[in-house]
């Protein structure tokens, strides 16, 4: 038996069953199949290699191909960047459930999907980024700018103020990725241009006018339809309509309001403000101040910082010369084009104003002194210190009224906190009743009726209180809300006493509306026919005046009638450009329903709009509108392209 099994063994069946099994451990592994394996991501996208260019999805190709994930995580962290930027948009009026959608959470993800396949498609085109562009990159940024200059301290200021703060190198790294994605992208875009006569025929459209007449056809009172309207109708009217005819959703909420403005302090006293006041140091009084001139020395390619650091040294020790001219010597040798032409003055600074390098230099010189270089990222300056003008300190008496304000201000803002954290406290011990926390701040717990989104009165008509109101966690679970805050020192806390949610409103109780609905709809369906009829009976020549007048209508002329105009409305003005110009002797005629009533129309002519000469502004603004709406089109287009020679995995279950 043993013998049989070792022959079997040994046979070229057994080996190549053994190097097919070999090949799945060498690509995977063996604990592959002994772990289990859980998924994380969002949305992966695959990308074949470069020289495979039509690589189908099957292993072992596959194997070959580059992949990208986009983790649920990332996903999340940037569905709730767009949650923030959305919210700081719409301020009050943004709705975080209707925010929530699947829709937008596909819009969201969609976006990173284009960045992973952009990033696939320049990894496979080679393409790379210099520091010299991520540098110049950076530096234009408004945002790292002081007084139209990059500064490097605004630049760390603002990557810290980030939530989560950045690093620079992390941010440099976004900035190159994000280069190197758009670089391909920003080039198709830029390819796109506006043929002479796409342009001629644009500016000819723009400027078009048109030879109108027009009449009038009022609409009946609906009230006034006297076809009596059955059953069978009402009934066929709500059943297609039975979305106009839904209760909305409805709450009805019991809460606390804690006012600031309603606690009472107690006064400060005459010491206090006394304190107060010499605690604020240089807030009353005028900082010193100094005029003074500079001159600056740069570097650039050809200059290192030593050199420049020379020639400042050499431009101070010229200045310390007896009978030395300062504003001779920054009008000659100064790098600062701001400041040059008036000898390098600088006028009366303060601290703070220059930079700590300069204040330190500048407040430690006696008057007509020079000093030493001081660096800054400008470059080398070298100091004079013109004059000196003192500070004055503003009297006690004349701020007093304002220290006790603000005494009181910050004595309500304490005993506010305090008593808001008291309540909060109690609401977290007992967090299905507002008794005891209205009982500790001193208020009544009050009641609002139902009311719907974007209704209600008082507290309840406040965007903050209805998107809390109707919130899912507070509908079902019916517990105290987190403070809720209607404007500084005024905060809400509120629980839903009653919920109502959207349905159907019976036939029976909206009966009066289905009928009005009926009449106002056949009242439109024969003022529509009315207006067709119009149209129809006019004779070949198109003479409107004729047929208004048998039927004592006013007709309106008016020739050259500009797209754009006011009259007759513009979904009118909108119809009448919409009609083909009329043919030699004759007119285009036609008509459009609005406001309840109607307005019949004939073009009797159409004049072309003018065309400015090539090179006139007018027509390279007109050029460049349209080159730049083809080349967002081509970039989308591309993008597109690129992303159906990937696949793209979408696991909406992890949204």
């Amino acid at each position: 038996m043993l013998q049989k099994l070792t022959d079997k063994s040994s046979s070229w069946i057994a080996k190549l069953i053994l190097v097919l099994l070999a090949v799945p451990f060498a690509f995977f592994g063996m604990e592959q199949y002994f772990t289990q394996r859980i998924d994380t991501w969002a949305a992966r996208v695959a990308a074949p290699p470069a020289w495979w260019t039509d690589a189908p999805s099957f292993w072992p190709v596959s194997m070959l191909w580059r992949e990208e994930v986009i983790d649920a995580n990332e996903f999340r962290e940037a569905f709730e960047q767009e949650r923030q930027r959305r919210q700081l948009r719409e301020g009050e009026a943004f709705d975080p459930r209707a925010f929530d959608t699947m829709a937008n959470k596909q819009a969201v993800l969609d976006r990173l999907v284009d960045q992973r396949v952009l990033q696939l498609a320049a990894d496979r085109a080679g393409i790379a980024i210099g520091d010299a562009q991520v540098r110049d990159s950076i530096q234009a940024i408004q945002s790292f700018q002081v007084d139209g200059r990059f500064d490097a301290q605004q630049y760390q200021l603002v990557l810290a103020s980030q939530v989560p703060p950045l690093t620079p190198r992390g941010f440099e790294q976004e900035i190159r990725e994000g280069l190197r994605q758009s670089l391909v992208v920003d080039a198709v875009a830029a390819s796109a241009f506006a043929t002479g006569s796409q342009v001629e025929q644009v500016m000819r459209l723009l400027d078009e006018r048109r030879d109108v007449a027009w009449v009038v056809l009022q609409a009946p009172d609906a009230a006034a339809e006297a076809t009596p309207i059955d059953d069978a109708a009402v009934q066929a009217w709500y059943d297609a309509h039975l979305d106009d005819y839904r209760s909305p959703e409805r709450v009805a909420v019991e809460y606390i309001a804690i006012d600031a403005d309603a606690l009472e302090v107690p006064i400060v006293d005459e010491a206090a403000l006394r304190a107060q006041y010499e605690a604020a140091g240089e807030r009353f009084s005028s900082g010193d101040e100094r005029l003074a001139s500079h001159i600056l020395v740069q570097g650039d390619d050809d200059t290192d910082a030593a050199q420049a650091r020379a020639e400042a040294e050499r431009i101070a020790a010229l200045a310390r010369q007896p009978g030395a001219d300062f504003a001779a010597l920054a009008r000659e040798h100064s790098d600062d084009v701001g400041s040059r032409a008036s000898g390098g003055d600088l006028g009366w600074i303060t601290r703070g104003t220059m930079g700590d390098a300069i204040d330190e230099a500048l407040f430690a010189l006696e008057p007509g002194a020079t000093s030493d270089p001081v660096q800054t990222e400008f470059g080398w300056h070298v100091l004079q210190l013109r004059d000196v003008k003192a500070g004055e300190q503003v009297p006690f008496e004349s701020v007093r009224e304002e220290l006790a304000r603000e005494a009181e201000a910050d004595a309500r803002e304490r005993a506010f906190n305090e008593l808001a954290g008291r309540v909060v406290d109690e609401v977290y011990s007992n967090p299905s009743d507002l008794g005891a926390a209205a009982a500790i701040a001193g208020v009544p717990v009050q009641a609002s009726g139902l009311f719907a989104r974007g209704a209600g009165n008082g507290i309840a008509a406040h965007p903050a209180v209805q998107r809390v109101a109707f919130s899912e966690a507070l509908v079902e679970d019916g517990m105290v809300s987190d403070p809720i805050e209607i404007e500084p020192g005024h905060t809400v806390l509120l629980r839903v006493v009653e919920h109502v949610p959207e349905q159907a409103q019976p036939l029976a109780e909206v009966r009066a509306q289905v009928v009005e609905a009926v009449r106002a709809a056949r009242v439109a369906e024969a003022l529509e026919a009315r207006a067709r009829e119009l149209v129809s009976g006019l004779d070949a020549a198109g003479d409107l005046a004729a047929t208004a007048e048998a039927q004592g209508l006013a007709v309106m002329e008016l020739p050259a009638l500009p797209r754009g105009a006011p009259v007759p409305g513009p979904e009118a003005v909108e119809a009448i450009f919409a009609v083909a110009p009329p043919e030699a002797g004759k007119v285009s005629p036609g008509y459009v329903v609005r406001d309840g009533n109607a307005v019949v129309f004939v073009v009797r002519g159409v004049t072309p709009g003018e065309v400015p000469p090539a090179g006139s502004p007018e027509r390279e603004m007109v050029a460049m509108q349209l080159a730049r709406l083809a080349g967002n089109d081509e970039a989308e287009a591309y993008v597109a392209a690129l992303r159906e020679r990937m696949e793209v995995e979408v696991a909406e279950d992890r949204l």
